[in-house]
């Protein structure tokens, strides 16, 4: 499965940006999903994850209110939107795709559970 982001860009302080991923060679219909994010110097860290049945969400503290996921199967794709930004948000965003195999009804955070990984979008935030 080869993920591709796109929608990355410079935006200003406050402003909004919807992030998308979209999956080449199979489908992302039963893989949970999740974004991550990693500023430089600073390690890579869950931003949003989606559970295989859609039911359940979890979002890092600093996404939370801000930050939506979702996944449209018909397009194969996955999305983040990003609400009210701030400096520190300015990193290369990831998506993830995983674990195959493996239904989920919680959503994942852990990176290192996720199969596929896309070849990241940078965001950068001006203030």
């Amino acid at each position: 499965v080869r993920l591709v982001e796109s929608g990355g860009k410079l935006v200003q302080t406050g402003g909004s940006l919807r992030l998308s991923c979209e999956a080449f060679g199979d489908t992302f219909d039963d893989y949970a999903i999740g974004w991550f994010r990693q500023a430089p110097g600073k390690e890579r860290e869950g931003v949003a994850c989606l559970s295989s049945s859609d039911l359940s969400t979890e979002y890092s503290d600093s996404a939370k209110g801000r930050f939506t996921i979702s996944r449209d199967n018909a397009k194969n794709s996955i999305y983040l939107q990003m609400n009210a930004l701030k400096p520190e948000d300015t990193a290369v965003y990831y998506c993830a795709a995983g674990p195959t195999g493996r239904y989920t009804y919680k959503p994942i955070s852990v990176g290192s559970e996720y199969d596929y990984w896309g070849q990241g979008t940078q965001v950068t935030v001006s203030s």
